[in-house]
């Protein structure tokens, strides 16, 4: 379909150039002679030759950091405060928000209250287990009297044990009122705000780690085949002028039940890249031949992309192009030139029709 709006397009520019190039031609009144003689420019010239293009399969992608934590809390309350903001740098172990520790602080005040009255008993039991002993050495009871005194001893101290365990366990949860950052990282997301509830199950926070980024795409098997981790394939990120290079890290071992797609994971060699952004990675699958020319070959003339083509007489043509893929300074011609035609790869600016190249 291209092909066909091409040609007429080609045909029209064409009649148009040419009628340009004969009206700008006159003789003069006297003899029939041209007015003025050709110009003639320097410029460098190249042959148009088939080429080796590389062929990749662009699978869409993301940039995403190496590590991405959701912060909960472990407790159920309303949040206190919450003293950070999205974008804000913070280090592993700062506060990021504090929940109401209310029902917690009640915890405690009833654990103590346990320990205090299990201690009491246990030093009951003990002294009474001791009076049983010495009575027992001066047989004034029996043995049965004395194994149940040991008995209570016994479980009154296991008891103290488990109120000092219940005391522990609620200080413990003293502690995961306030909650901190498990890594050094950057807040990305804040979803809640002080005065709302916080639970066990509602992320607060989202942190990612700084540093080195990666980029992440799902791939069909056919491209996965001969992918190993550690190879090197390019990227290109929105917002950067050129591909940066990446290594492949990780490849998920099972397919997505729903797309049939596998997981690749890509560490990038790259700074300032932003989490979220959207990325192209470059999976090499062979080559193909193009026509190729250099980019600073093609100019615009009265809105229209080409290239100068000089002929066998050394004249200059303005050819309109339809141009492909570019990579590493050179544009894929697709239609508009021919293998072995000579175009104009430096000075082309300074060219008209019909003005002589000398090369």
């Amino acid at each position: 379909m291209k092909s066909t709006q091409f040609k007429p397009l080609l045909i029209l520019f064409t009649l148009a150039t040419l009628a340009s190039s004969l009206s700008g031609c006159g003789r003069d009144d006297k003899g029939g002679e041209p007015a003025q003689s050709v110009r003639s420019v320097q410029a460098r010239l190249e042959a148009v030759a088939p080429t080796e293009l590389p062929v990749y399969h662009a699978a869409p992608a993301t940039v995403v950091a190496r590590s991405r934590v959701e912060v909960a809390s472990r407790l159920m309350g309303y949040i206190r405060d919450i003293p950070v903001a999205e974008g804000q740098a913070v280090r592993r172990g700062q506060r990021l928000f504090t929940v109401d520790p209310l029902d917690v602080e009640g915890q405690v005040e009833q654990a103590r209250a346990a320990v205090s009255q299990a201690e009491e008993a246990w030093r009951d039991a003990v002294a009474d287990h001791d009076r049983y002993a010495n009575l027992l050495k001066e047989e004034v009871v029996t043995r049965q009297q004395y194994d149940k005194a040991k008995l209570a001893r016994d479980l009154a101290a296991a008891r103290l044990a488990q109120a000092r365990a219940q005391l522990a366990t609620a200080y413990g949860q003293m502690r995961y009122a306030t909650v901190t950052a498990p890594i050094d990282g950057v807040v990305t997301r804040k979803l809640a705000d002080r005065g709302d509830l916080a639970s066990p199950a509602q992320p607060v926070l989202t942190l990612e780690s700084t540093g080195p980024m990666q980029v992440e795409t799902q791939v069909p098997e056919a491209v996965l085949a001969g992918l190993q981790p550690g190879r090197t394939v390019m990227v290109e990120i929105d917002g950067r002028p050129g591909p940066v290079e990446a290594r492949v890290s990780r490849i998920s071992p099972a397919a997505d039940p729903v797309s049939r797609t596998f997981l690749v994971k890509l560490d990038v060699a790259a700074d300032g890249l932003k989490s979220g952004s959207f990325a192209r990675v470059l999976f090499p699958q062979g080559s193909r031949q193009a026509l190729t020319v250099p980019v600073q070959a093609l100019v615009t003339r009265a809105g229209i992309e080409g290239v100068f083509v000089v002929d066998a007489q050394g004249l200059a043509h303005f050819r309109m192009v339809r141009t492909g893929e570019r990579r590493e300074g050179r544009v894929e011609i697709q239609a508009g030139l021919a293998a072995g035609e000579r175009v104009v790869v430096e000075g082309a600016e300074r060219l008209e029709n019909g003005v002589r190249v000398s090369g």
